[in-house]
């Protein structure tokens, strides 16, 4: 399975970089690469894992993922639409070391700096829709004035934070595909039985040894870590499918049991599965 690092194929003496993957699935290994990534999502849905950060991904969602940030999106199996993403690659040196440093660039510093830890567009999505969607079909002018109207909408934007990883790492070699392999495994069997035992297995660790190599590397539990899996795999369930109980979507998600699975969903949405159900 390839891993860290992921190579962006552009080809040479390109400072922009837009690709369109359409298909039945998206690229599904975690990876990182040195480019800044804007991602539209233009049609599919399913999770994502921006860092440390797990949520769920549908149409007209728009992600910054900053360089080397590790990051994967799973299309869900249950999708049916085809699946259309469009990704934007660039560094911020992409037009010489200090263009972006010159004063009628100020205000994308904080773009810059955000980009870091990963944040989702949530205001002006429909106008930042179409300017990535005409990145691939003009000339490389109109790219480069396209590219500075992205900045500017976005710096401008409402923000969400994603990741909370303080020290970002390179990952390579053995330590990117054991990452991969967890994100992975854990990804693919969320709604069954996973055991410290199982995915320390795929780790070829000791239980207590993974446990310190995942806090570390994540800043957060595996237990955590698939909890919000879960959790974000029934906020889907619980707006998409309205034939199904909510004591049906937590053992779909994982959940052994009513209960647990009420006061987990609480404690990290704030709200009741039944009240979360009511609201969207």
């Amino acid at each position: 399975m390839k891993v860290f690092p992921f190579t962006i194929p552009k080809p040479e003496n390109v400072t922009l970089y837009t690709e369109e993957y359409k298909g039945e699935t998206f690229y599904e290994k975690l990876h990182q690469h040195k480019e800044i990534q804007i991602t539209l999502i233009a049609e599919g849905d399913g999770t994502f894992i921006i860092g440390d950060c797990v949520g769920d991904f549908k149409k007209n969602d728009i992600f910054v993922i900053g360089s080397n940030l590790p990051h994967v999106f799973k299309r869900d199996e249950s999708c049916e639409e085809v699946c259309d993403i469009i990704c934007l690659f660039f560094t911020k040196s992409s037009f010489g070391d200090y263009f972006f440093e010159l004063p009628e660039f100020e205000h994308f510093q904080y773009f810059f700096n955000s980009a870091d830890l990963g944040f989702e567009v949530l205001s002006d999505k429909i106008e930042l829709a179409e300017f990535l969607k005409a990145m691939k079909t003009n000339s490389k002018f109109e790219q480069f004035k396209l590219f500075i109207e992205i900045l500017n909408l976005i710096s401008k934007a409402k923000k969400k934070k994603l990741s909370s990883m303080i020290n970002l790492k390179k990952y390579a070699g053995d330590e990117g595909k054991r990452m991969s392999d967890i994100f992975k495994y854990t990804m693919d069997n969320f709604h069954k039985e996973i055991t410290l035992n199982d995915v320390a297995d795929i780790a070829n660790m000791t239980p207590n040894a993974f446990c310190r190599y995942f806090k570390q590397r994540t800043t957060k539990t595996f237990v955590n870590f698939l909890i919000d899996i879960r959790i974000g795999n029934a906020c889907k369930l619980l707006t998409k499918n309205n034939d199904l109980s909510i004591t049906e979507i937590s053992y779909k998600s994982g959940f052994n049991n009513l209960a647990n699975f009420n006061r987990k969903f609480k404690a990290v949405k704030g709200v009741t599965p039944s009240d979360y159900k009511k609201k969207h």
